[in-house]
């Protein structure tokens, strides 16, 4: 899928681009170049002491910022496929940000759209989150933006062979900004206590492997305009404390300015056009301007429709890791980990 082709990750040295990164290249050993895009030096430094020039000539790197919209251009000559991870995420800091969020999660997209379409890139797998369901704070609302935009922009593509669509998923295991490390560090510090905001509080919980392999996925099988989501399990915060710290206590501090009791990913309103693939559901766009039909979707995926009413949210999830499953999956992916 990917042998012979440059691709463009933007924000290319995070956590998911690391991952992705690492993938392509055990996967695709034959593509022609990978094009790190992001705005941190040090980062990228980082990653090419990990990727020598010489082991890796088809890794590229590029500074450069989505919100600037010409050396986006300029980075997307030539290429073939770009997968956006680029954002401002922390919940706190969009709020307290608002603006410069907007300039990198609104647009930024906006720049990546016009870039792709200059460019003649084929395919286009934007990142999105679930706080982009039903969204109550800032972060929330510039990626459901975002998302619109992507989905949008199947329609002004013109006759390019160019598809777009977006993948959401949940609280990534380990990632910059994720509770677990969090947990871990004050444990390992001599912490008596760990800082809970509500006990009642439930998340979505995905690997890094997990959302590469969903990116794929769309990669491959997306016909233009869908909203991916994974079937994945959900947790209580509260069995996330046990399985790192069984003996410290857990103390309730409560919810941050911003943040949900329990995350959507997908509303009862949003399964009036949400299909079920099997392994993913795919919210399809409300608005298809060519001659495309839901039918062509169902056909393509070979799905069907979820029922009316339906939603999917991380407190009603026929799924959930358990402290032992949980301690598993931490192990896979978080090395040296123990429990103490």
């Amino acid at each position: 899928m990917l042998n012979g082709k440059t691709v463009l990750i933007t924000g290319g040295t995070g956590s998911f681009g690391n991952k992705f990164v690492e993938t392509i290249l055990r996967d695709y050993p034959g593509v022609k170049k990978i094009v790190i895009y992001s705005r941190g030096e040090l980062k990228q430094y980082n990653m090419k002491q990990k990727y020598p020039q010489n082991k890796f000539p088809m890794l590229r790197y590029l500074i450069g910022d989505v919100r600037d919209g010409e050396r986006l251009k300029m980075a997307c000559e030539g290429v073939d496929v770009i997968i956006h991870a680029a954002a401002i995420k922390q919940v706190d800091t969009a709020e307290y940000n608002p603006r410069e969020c907007i300039k990198t999660n609104v647009n930024g997209a906006v720049n990546v759209i016009d870039a792709a379409i200059a460019c003649g890139v084929k395919d286009v797998v934007a990142l999105s989150t679930d706080k982009a369901c039903a969204p109550i704070n800032l972060y929330g609302a510039t990626k459901l933006t975002s998302d619109k935009l992507f989905i949008a922009a199947n329609n002004i593509k013109g006759g390019r062979d160019l598809r777009f669509s977006v993948v959401r998923y949940g609280n990534v295991m380990g990632s910059r900004g994720s509770v677990i490390p969090f947990f871990i560090k004050l444990r390992d510090e001599g912490a008596t206590e760990l800082p809970i905001t509500d006990k009642r509080m439930t998340r979505f919980n995905i690997s890094l492997q997990e959302g590469v392999d969903l990116v794929m996925w769309a990669l491959k099988n997306h016909l233009g305009g869908e909203l991916f989501i994974p079937k994945i399990p959900s947790y209580k915060i509260t069995d996330v404390a046990t399985a790192i710290a069984p003996n410290l206590k857990q103390v309730e501090v409560g919810i941050r300015p911003g943040e949900k009791l329990h995350e959507e990913m997908i509303t009862a309103t949003d399964s009036l056009s949400t299909i079920d693939l099997g392994k993913y559901y795919a919210i399809l766009p409300s608005i298809v301007f060519d001659e495309r039909t839901h039918e062509d979707y169902l056909k393509h995926h070979n799905a069907k429709f979820v029922s009316q009413g339906f939603y999917y949210a991380s407190n009603n999830n026929e799924q959930w890791d358990t402290v032992e499953t949980l301690r598993e999956k931490f192990r896979q992916v978080i090395p040296g980990f123990e429990v103490k």
